[in-house]
């Protein structure tokens, strides 16, 4: 799906980034769990925290000039034509879990991805109902 072509706004954008992130954080996710067994594997995960970080900055801009700025960081980085670049890091606690538990592990895994999955969900329906406001016809 070509998620740049919904963006009507500045909060149509962010909603787009999240929808990016979340897609990406899962793919990482999953390959968590399908690769726990290998031999020197080592837990990966997005910066969650720095994302939302750069998204409350970029919010507070929107809201006090009505224009969106995203500055790049040291783990994600914003393109010329809007895209977005992640670079997984590691995940110390899943990696402790890993050598401990097993099982601790895979429930950490699972954890994240239900997190990140409702977070999807809901920039997906709130971009959903922006583009049906946008679309609207006027009455």
């Amino acid at each position: 799906m070509n998620l740049q072509a919904m963006v009507t706004d500045n909060i149509s954008e962010l909603l787009v980034k999240i929808l990016e992130f979340t897609q990406n954080r899962q793919k990482i996710l999953t390959l968590n769990i399908n690769r726990m067994y290998q031999r020197g594997f080592i837990p990966m995960d997005l910066a969650v925290e720095e994302f939302s970080d750069l998204l409350n900055t970029a919010l507070e801009e929107h809201m006090l000039h009505q224009r969106l700025v995203l500055c790049d960081t040291e783990n994600i980085k914003f393109g010329a034509g809007g895209e977005l670049e992640v670079k997984p890091v590691i995940d110390e606690d899943a990696f402790e879990l890993l050598e401990e538990c097993q099982e601790e592990y895979i429930g950490h895994q699972i954890k994240r991805l239900l997190e990140n999955s409702l977070n999807q969900r809901v920039a997906a329906e709130l971009l959903r109902e922006r583009e049906m406001h946008a679309t609207a016809p006027c009455e």
